[in-house]
């Protein structure tokens, strides 16, 4: 490939991957890292970068150029299939096999890439997925059947594509399943509601989220850190305020329903973290070749949680799940026919349910029928399956670092002594770049 001679066409480029990793979810520490990684694959390393959750900042020859990650009042995010087809993109990237301006071009290919199933498809997905998760937390005939029609509902409710009811959509499903589950409650012995409540909300729950503001905040990235914590939070406070509406509007006024005995053997838990790896890849459109990735990420999540609830009591199984699997996503991540960490990451955070022990400690309080015990006891839960994902991150990076040793060791250059040792930064600038990215965006 020819070296390219535009430092224009390169911040372009530059500006694309981290909108896209941002997109996928990427912490920005590691959009960071990419970037600079990708900059010095085509010869420059007097680059800056300010990488933000909703803005991408970038310096390449002197020149600042910037761009922002809301469309329409939404932040734009990426399904499984893109986040697969970046992660090809970003390996030719850093090796600097890619020419910038066949790289913007893909970069608005994938970001304009539809769905791989029809909607019918991805509705039917989060149905099997909330079944699948359902035979883990309510091993109960009728959580089975309940929470995969509730899950067919929230997958109904979510084909919706409206900026303007982003923000309501979390509240309105957490109402309509509330409604649904407190009148049944109180007519049939069909456990908790708010057990039957978490398995058709998870994908509501921000787990990523909170997981990459706990990162960021201990890597020193408070404003992006702060900016994830006070978003996820509110995310949280919203799918409470609507359980709470819908128990007050039914009249709900405790938490203490009769329980149903278990009604499956313990194999059955198998069989739903199964159907959790089908439910992920037909509601998210993942490729087929990750299939197989995310079913192991399910599993070494699950058997940690297990191990870590049986050693340690509940209060640690997240953090000991979160652990586990963190350095494994990673470790495939390097693989040659591996999957991309968001990928198999994020469906192994829902297994572990970060954030539902929040919504119960809340809706708990609230309502009248626990005490603020539950709230830190929930609140820790939650801060505990992320402080496992970073205490992982950074065994996985040390190992990393270790076994690479003494050959990783170099000494950089001052920006004038390297710029004089290439030659001189590109002079020439190439006109007709496209300046925005992804703008016939549909998913």
């Amino acid at each position: 490939m020819a070296s390219p001679d535009d430092a224009q066409l390169l911040r372009q480029f530059l500006l694309g991957i981290g909108g896209a990793m941002i997109a996928a979810r990427e912490s920005v520490d590691a959009v960071k890292s990419t970037l600079t990684r990708v900059a010095r694959a085509y010869g420059v390393g007097d680059t800056e970068f300010i990488i933000l959750p909703t803005v991408v900042l970038v310096q390449v020859d002197g020149v600042i150029q910037g761009r922002g990650m809301v469309r329409d009042g939404s932040v734009v995010e990426f399904r499984f299939d893109q986040i697969a087809a970046l992660h090809g993109l970003l390996k030719l990237a850093q090796a600097g096999h890619l020419d910038p301006a066949d790289g913007i071009r893909r970069l608005n290919e994938i970001g304009a890439q539809r769905p791989r199933f029809a909607w019918p498809v991805r509705v039917l997905g989060h149905a099997v997925l909330t079944a699948g998760l359902s035979l883990l937390l309510v091993p109960t005939w009728q959580g089975l059947a309940l929470c995969a029609a509730l899950g067919l509902l929230v997958g109904l409710v979510k084909l919706v594509r409206s900026p303007a009811l982003q923000l309501v959509f979390p509240v309105a499903a957490a109402f309509a399943c509330g409604i649904v589950v407190f009148w049944l409650a109180q007519r049939f012995e069909i456990g908790s509601p708010l057990l039957l409540l978490i398995a058709p909300l998870v994908t509501f729950l921000p787990g990523g989220m909170l997981a990459n503001a706990t990162r960021e905040l201990a890597t020193g990235q408070a404003v992006a850190g702060s900016a994830r914590l006070v978003s996820g939070l509110v995310t949280l406070a919203l799918l409470s305020s609507g359980i709470l509406a819908a128990g007050a509007v039914m009249g709900a006024t405790s938490y203490d329903y009769a329980p149903v005995a278990d009604e499956f053997p313990w194999w059955v838990a198998l069989v739903g973290i199964l159907l959790l790896a089908v439910g992920n890849y037909l509601h998210f459109s993942a490729p087929a070749a990750t299939f197989g990735w995310v079913l192991a990420a399910l599993l070494v999540a699950y058997g940690g949680q297990t191990a870590g609830g049986a050693l340690f009591g509940p209060a640690l199984s997240g953090f000991s799940g979160a652990l586990v699997v963190t350095p494994f996503v990673l470790w495939v991540e390097t693989l040659r026919r591996g999957a991309p960490a968001q990928l198999t990451f994020l469906p192994a955070f829902w297994l572990l349910v970060p954030g539902a022990a929040s919504v119960i400690g809340l809706t708990s309080v609230v309502g009248g029928g626990s005490s603020m015990d539950v709230f830190w006891a929930a609140l820790a839960g939650v801060l505990g399956v992320a402080l496992g994902v970073l205490v992982g991150s950074a065994v996985s990076s040390a190992v990393r670092s270790g076994a690479r040793g003494i050959e990783n060791f170099t000494v950089e250059l001052p920006a004038a002594i390297a710029d004089h040792e290439r030659g001189g930064l590109w002079r020439r600038l190439i006109p007709g770049t496209r300046d925005s990215l992804w703008s016939s965006h549909r998913d």
